[in-house]
């Protein structure tokens, strides 16, 4: 049977080229992630340490759940103990994969500092096959390690007789940590396409592992708390992030612009002028602009909101549907975990508003409903600004998951108490009347407008435009971020802060007295 290899498939520039049209190859996916893997296993740096933490850690994670169910039998507290088995076994399988994901970082990088990579790209693979060739080789040993280290600590668990998991919490559990494997592995190829040296994406690494860290933790939390049903959330949300990821590894993956580019040095002083740049450019101008940044238009205002505003929007629209996703998905997250968690109907009971006393606060000029320790324009504008701009800082180092945690937290929390109205017989429709909509229909557009563009920052870490630096696209981020927050964002809730003063509650006071 004929084996399709590198070495044996032509490079004659006209074939080159043909071949470039040519859709997904599996032959050559599969050659180029067989040799990636291949040259791997012989590396001894990078097989020892997987080996000892496949087969060695899972070991130590024994030796301290043995250590800990011992000493909380003393205190008769044997729940806790089994309840951190599920842990355990999460640790076990992040931490080979976490490890391995020095494989990912340098799979383009470390080929062109070894000076291989031209020899690559010279091969009639498109660069559909060479991305997915070697993300298939850096997905492989990380997931085959995470799940054989999984498996050794659950079989030394049944041994010691501590095994306190039933299929189905395993199982999740496992898919899980693959999806999470994945998802640090396609971030990780993105990275190493994106940057020059393997001292640089090493350094970038944080931007993966802290955020999957810490998603870890919710999850042993979720565990320990035995509510295994809010993993699907995290699993499905996870499992879209991932396809987002490859979505844009695939799109802006270009090997001419690999092989062109130059050491991403920092120099302050052009990331100053570039800022000042893209801060006047409409997007259709940003590739002009980049390569000579005093070449930018003068900023106008009526410019801005009549030409530059809608040109971001439009270009920025899957920014905007994530953002009003992820308030959707807030509301019925809220909604389920409080029908699931069996939240009493009683707690909440807005029949017994005292809408007099209300009524008494409103005419003194003394809203204090207990939203806020002040309830004023001033506070809320004040709050309502520092979130936003918050999340775009920690977006940076967060590749966007505080943007999105900062929409899914209030909306998951109105949806809770939606539900708990519903249940207990109220009408939840008219809450959300009452207390949501009279300034929800400007402050909801407004967070999810500067929220979304927080989410680019995050999103250049990862996928910055075509031919641009990974700095160059986060200075982008930034100074389109800064001017939505400024000249769209602050004044829309600034006006949202006067109708939740002043009209809000008027109209809790009109519905419910």
């Amino acid at each position: 049977m004929h084996e399709t290899s590198l070495s044996s498939v032509s490079t004659e520039p006209l074939q080159a080229e043909a071949y470039l049209e040519r859709t997904l190859s599996p032959a050559l996916v599969w050659t180029l992630a067989r040799r990636e893997l291949r040259d791997s296993l012989r590396d001894w740096r990078i097989v020892i340490p997987i080996g000892l933490l496949t087969l060695v850690f899972p070991f130590i994670m024994l030796l301290i759940g043995a250590a800990l169910f011992d000493f909380l039998e003393q205190y008769g507290a044997t729940i806790i103990g089994e309840q951190m088995v599920p842990f355990g076994l999460l640790a076990v399988g992040f931490f080979p994969m976490s490890f391995s994901l020095v494989i990912a970082l340098e799979t383009f990088v470390g080929e062109r500092e070894r000076n291989s990579l031209e020899a690559l790209f010279s091969t009639p693979a498109s660069d559909v096959d060479l991305y997915v060739g070697k993300l298939l080789a850096s997905l492989l040993l990380p997931l085959v390690a995470s799940w054989f280290g999984m498996a050794v600590y659950a079989l030394a668990m049944v041994r010691a007789d501590m095994w306190s998991l039933d299929a189905y919490t395993f199982a999740l559990i496992w898919l899980l940590n693959t999806a999470e494997g994945v998802l640090m592995v396609s971030a990780a190829v993105i990275v190493s396409s994106h940057t020059t040296s393997v001292r640089a994406a090493n350094l970038l690494a944080s931007f993966i592992i802290v955020p999957v860290a810490l998603l870890l933790q919710l999850e042993g939390l979720i565990l320990f708390w035995n509510k295994t049903t809010a993993l699907w959330w995290l699993f499905a949300g996870v499992i879209v992030l991932t396809i987002a990821l490859l979505r844009v590894g695939i799109r802006s993956f270009n090997r001419e612009h690999i092989l062109a580019r130059e050491i991403d040095f920092l120099n302050l002083e052009r990331a100053w002028a570039l800022l000042k740049a893209f801060w006047r450019a409409a997007p259709d101008d940003v590739p002009r602009v980049r390569q000579v940044p005093e070449e930018a238009p003068p900023f106008h205002l009526r410019r801005f909101y009549t030409q530059v505003l809608p040109a971001m929007l439009k270009r920025d629209r899957w920014a905007m549907a994530t953002g009003t996703f992820f308030v959707l998905a807030g509301f019925g997250l809220g909604w389920y975990l409080a029908r699931a968690w069996h939240v009493p109907a009683e707690l909440i009971d807005f029949n017994r508003l005292d809408v007099s006393q209300l009524q008494a606060q409103l005419q003194a000029n003394q809203t204090g409903l207990a939203m806020l320790p002040r309830f004023s324009v001033r506070a809320i504008l004040v709050h309502n600004v520092r979130v936003v701009f918050i999340s775009g800082v920690l977006s940076l180092f967060s590749v966007g998951v505080v943007p999105a945690l900062s929409v899914l937290a209030p909306f998951t929390l109105i949806g809770g108490i939606a539900s708990v109205l519903a249940a207990g017989g109220q009408d939840w429709g008219r809450f959300l009347v009452a207390f949501i909509l009279p300034h929800g229909v400007v402050e909801i557009p407004a967070v999810v407008i500067g929220l979304a563009y927080a989410l680019r920052i995050g999103a250049m870490v990862l996928g910055p435009p075509r031919d641009f630096s990974v700095s160059e696209g986060i200075v982008l981020a930034i100074a389109d971020f800064l001017r939505v927050l400024i000249l769209v964002v602050l004044p829309l809730l600034a006006l949202a802060a006067l109708l939740e003063v002043y009209l809000t509650p008027r109209v809790i006071v009109a519905l419910y007295g």
